[in-house]
């Protein structure tokens, strides 16, 4: 479903709407996600993740729609508990933000992301005669079962709590995950080494093609082996 199709969808519990192929692959990749789902704004930026320019462009961001919304689905999909970590503590509307503004994201699933704001207040409007941010907790809970019931509704929050469990096991570097909490409740051990600025993934140069073997667009190897000169093993034909 293109941007251009989408901009016809006038709410969640539109007739038209079809889920689009790149969200079929994406919610078929996280089932494991979605079966531990059921587990049911910024107070300290991370100094790693955004110039100063961008920490500014991010909290005005959060003073408005879309992003004043969404935090708020964030918040309430993964709130505080003594269970485990929250979503403000995750800060997994910092890692959303990452995904929109740096990562190479489909502008297909970021139209998505910010329609899904628009349906649902209209939806809390339509109930309710308030926006999301004004509802109480209970209403909000709510709401949200009651867009669940749709195909779009269904959608927009499984592509927001893959973003939750996203920002709970992702390296701090990509911007949620502060300090590792995340990590620390599930008692998981990240694999070595971790990324740093410049070295994100979406920043690293593409792998050499047929069609270009040019040694500046081949990521060097960090192997200390690859760099040794191939020695003969005493005894051996062996190199």
């Amino acid at each position: 479903m293109s941007a251009s199709v989408i901009n016809k969808i006038s709410s969640f519990f539109d007739k038209n709407y079809q889920t689009p192929s790149w969200l079929s692959h994406k919610l078929s990749r996280r089932k494991l996600l979605k079966s531990a789902a059921g587990a049911t704004a910024i107070s300290a930026m991370p100094t790693f993740a955004f110039s100063q320019n961008e920490k500014g462009k991010l909290l005005g961001a959060l003073t408005t729609d879309p992003w004043l919304t969404l935090n708020a689905v964030l918040e309430h999909l993964l709130p505080e508990s003594n269970s485990g970590p929250s979503a403000k503590e995750l800060h997994v509307v910092i890692y959303l933000y990452n995904v929109v503004y740096q990562q190479p994201t489909d502008e297909n699933e970021i139209e998505f992301i910010y329609k899904g704001v628009g349906w649902l207040n209209g939806f809390t409007k339509n109930q309710l005669q308030k926006n999301f941010i004004e509802l109480t907790t209970a209403e909000k809970e709510t709401m949200l079962r009651g867009i669940s019931g749709s195909t779009a509704g269904e959608n927009w929050l499984n592509n927001l709590l893959g973003y939750v469990f996203e920002a709970m096991l992702s390296p701090p570097i990509y911007g949620g995950n502060p300090e590792g909490k995340g990590w620390e409740w599930l008692e998981h051990q990240a694999g070595f080494p971790l990324p740093k600025a410049g070295q994100r993934y979406f920043e690293l140069p593409k792998r050499s093609v047929a069609s270009d073997k040019s040694a500046s667009n081949v990521i060097p190897s960090k192997d200390l082996l690859a760099s040794n000169k191939s020695q003969k093993i005493k005894g051996s034909n062996k190199a």
